[in-house]
C-alpha cells in the first residue's frame, strides 16, 4: 500500500462462475454419459458455479443434468461437469505491509485456520511480501513462500516465516501468482485465488490491467478479504511531512491521472497540504475498492469487507465453504469466431426457477488468434 505505511492484501471469497478459453484445435471428443462426472480434455470454456437456496445456503448434490449454460443468449451443450467434491488448488496472497505489520500473528493464525478448514485433497500455495536491501536501499519484494502443495506442515512452517514489507507491490504479486501458481494447472484440478489485504498498490511495475490480462483467461474465481486500513493511514498521514507516512510516486501519479490532464500536479509529498493528502487517500482506496469489485465480478468471485484483521477468520471460513460447494462445468462455444469480443455467460438450473440462485461471472473475452 503506502511506502512508509503498513498494509494488507487480500484474497477473494464466495463466488460463482469463472470462464476460461484455450486456444487449441477444434476437434471435439465426445462427452461421457455419466451425469456425476463428465470429463472432456481439450479447449473448453470452464465455468465454476456456486448455487444457493432462497435462504442463501449453499446447495450440494446437483448433477450435470440440473444445469443449463448460455453464451450471448444461445444455449451451449455442457461437455464437462465436475461435482463439488473434487479438489481445488488455492493460491493464497497475504498483504503484510502497511497497518498489518504489527498484526502478523493475526494473519498467520487466520491463514492457518483457513488451510486447516480446507478438504483433504485441496492444496495451497502461499505468497506474501518482504523487504529486501538492494544497493543500500530497502525495497518491497514479492515472497513466494511455497509452491502449490498439500503438505500442511510445510504450509504452516512457511506461515511462521511470513515477514513484513515497507511497500505494497500488489499488482506485481497478482501477476506473479497467476504465472507461477495458477497457469497450466495439474490435470483436472480446479483453481482459486484468495487475497487478503486492502488492494492499495504502492510499488508495482505492473498495472492493474496487466493483472487482469493474466488472471481473466485462466477461468478461476478470485476472492478478496478487503481489510479497511484507511483509518490507520490517515491517522499517520497528516502534519509534519518529515515524520508522516508518505504516498509513493506511483500512488501520486495514479491519483493525478484520475483527475484528468488539467489537474495541477506535484510529486513532492511535502507540498501537499493536509486536505489534499486526505483527498489522495480517499481516491486511492476508491480505486482499490473498484478494482477488487471488478475483478471479483469478472471471475465469479466475491469481496468480503472486514473492519480489521480480527474479522478475517470469519471471511476465510466463508471462502472455504464456498470452495467446498463449487461445481465446475465446461462447454465448447458454438461461436467459433476469434474476434476478441466480450461474450456474456449465464447459467441456470432446469425446472427450479425461483428455488435456487446461481452466482456466476459475467463472461469472457474471445481470443483473437
Amino acid at each position: 500500500m503506502f511506502l512508509r505505511s503498513l498494509n494488507l492484501l487480500v484474497f477473494p471469497v464466495a463466488v460463482v462462475l469463472a470462464a476460461g478459453v484455450s486456444l487449441q484445435g477444434q476437434n471435439r471428443p465426445p462427452a461421457e454419459k455419466d451425469d456425476e462426472r463428465i470429463v472432456v480434455r481439450t479447449d473448453l470454456i470452464e465455468v465454476p458455479v456456486v448455487v444457493t437456496d432462497v435462504a442463501g445456503k449453499l446447495v450440494r448434490g446437483l448433477k450435470a443434468g440440473d444445469f443449463r449454460a448460455f453464451e450471448d443468449g444461445a444455449e451451449q451443450e455442457i461437455a464437462e461437469f465436475r461435482t463439488s467434491t473434487e479438489p481445488f488448488d488455492v493460491a493464497l496472497l497475504l498483504d503484510t505491509s502497511g497497518s498489518t505489520r504489527s498484526e502478523l500473528n493475526l494473519i498467520r493464525r487466520a491463514a492457518s485456520r483457513f488451510i486447516a478448514s480446507l478438504r483433504e485433497g485441496d492444496r495451497v500455495g502461499l505468497i506474501a511480501f518482504r523487504t529486501d536491501t538492494i544497493d543500500g536501499r530497502s525495497k518491497a519484494s514479492i515472497d513466494v513462500l511455497t509452491s502449490i502443495t498439500g503438505d500442511r506442515r510445510e504450509l504452516n512452517q512457511a506461515l511462521d516465516s511470513v515477514a513484513t514489507s515497507n511497500g505494497t507491490p500488489y499488482y506485481d504479486a497478482l501477476v506473479t501468482t497467476a504465472e507461477r501458481m495458477l497457469k497450466g494447472g495439474e490435470g483436472n484440478r480446479r483453481r482459486v485465488l484468495v487475497v487478503l489485504g486492502d488492494g492499495v498498490d504502492s510499488t508495482s511495475e505492473n498495472a492493474f490491467n496487466d493483472a487482469e490480462d493474466e488472471l481473466l483467461p485462466l477461468g478461476i474465481a478470485v476472492y478478496f478479504i478487503r481489510v479497511d486500513t484507511r483509518p490507520f493511514l490517515e491517522e499517520n498521514l497528516l502534519g509534519d511531512c518529515q515524520i508522516a507516512m508518505r504516498f509513493s510516486v506511483a500512488q501520486l501519479r495514479r491519483y493525478f491521472s484520475s483527475l484528468g490532464s488539467r489537474a495541477e500536479r506535484t510529486m513532492d509529498f511535502c507540498k501537499l497540504g493536509d486536505f489534499e493528502r486526505l483527498a489522495v487517500s480517499k481516491k486511492l482506496y476508491q480505486i482499490a475498492d473498484d478494482e477488487m469489485a471488478k475483478l471479483a465480478k469478472a471471475t465469479g468471485g466475491r469481496v468480503f469487507p472486514v473492519a480489521d484483521l480480527a474479522e478475517a477468520g470469519a471471511a476465510f471460513a466463508s471462502i472455504a465453504e464456498d470452495i467446498g460447494t463449487t461445481y465446475s462445468l465446461g462447454y465448447y462455444s458454438t461461436n467459433e469466431k476469434r474476434d476478441g469480443k466480450f461474450r456474456r455467460i449465464r447459467v441456470e438450473l432446469k425446472d427450479k426457477a425461483g428455488k435456487f440462485g446461481v452466482r456466476a461471472r459475467e463472461g469472457y473475452t474471445a481470443p483473437t488468434n
